[in-house]
């Protein structure tokens, strides 16, 4: 049975690895289509980490209300076994408001739409849906995530831009399976 994560330290855990992402943009004006396929690679730093200390300096955060951190590094689905490039990253740090830990802040060195630093609001619904609501410059966004099973998951997102356009995408996310995780797979099903 799914546990859905309930706290941020325990989403970014469960998302730790590499995730192959089909993604359906909808834009509603002329901008072209930018569906398509790609890889993000999820990986959770302590907040001792530096990135975290940073960040956290930047938004004058007490690093000691900070739990954790996780980098997100975006690759198209085309370069393959390639290194992500470092430029297609983002730090995001949690600042949960209180021991519960099911809602807080989001700290990231720079956002989705627009590449700066920024602030959004999280919190986890009863069903396990992560929702964040994130107010840049000139738009904002809400983006919901929620795991069907470990190794899968679902993203919505919607951005409203100063002029009044949206763009919605829909995202099914799956985790991709590494040699050593592939092997014990193929050795559990030959003893069965």
């Amino acid at each position: 049975m799914l546990v859905p994560p309930m706290t941020m330290m325990d989403f970014f855990k469960k998302s730790e690895g590499v995730w192959f992402i089909h993604r359906t943009v909808h834009h509603f004006d002329s901008v072209a289509d930018e569906s398509g396929e790609s890889k993000i690679h999820v990986n959770v730093i302590t907040k001792d980490d530096t990135r975290v200390q940073t960040i956290c300096a930047s938004q004058d955060v007490d690093l000691a209300i900070a739990s954790c951190g996780a980098s997100f590094m975006w690759q198209p689905h085309e370069e393959g076994g390639a290194e992500p490039n470092p430029d297609h990253a983002a730090v995001l740090v949690d600042v949960p408001d209180d021991q519960t830990g099911r809602s807080g802040k989001l700290l990231r060195n720079q956002g989705y739409v627009e590449k700066i630093p920024v602030v959004s609001r999280y919190w986890f619904g009863n069903d396990g849906i992560l929702t964040i609501d994130t107010e840049y410059d000139n738009n904002q966004g809400q983006e919901r995530c929620w795991f069907i099973t470990d190794d899968f998951r679902v993203r919505a997102s919607t951005v409203l831009m100063n002029n009044g356009v949206y763009l919605m995408t829909y995202c099914s996310e799956r985790r991709c399976v590494g040699d050593a995780d592939l092997e014990m797979m193929v050795q559990r099903n030959k003893l069965l």
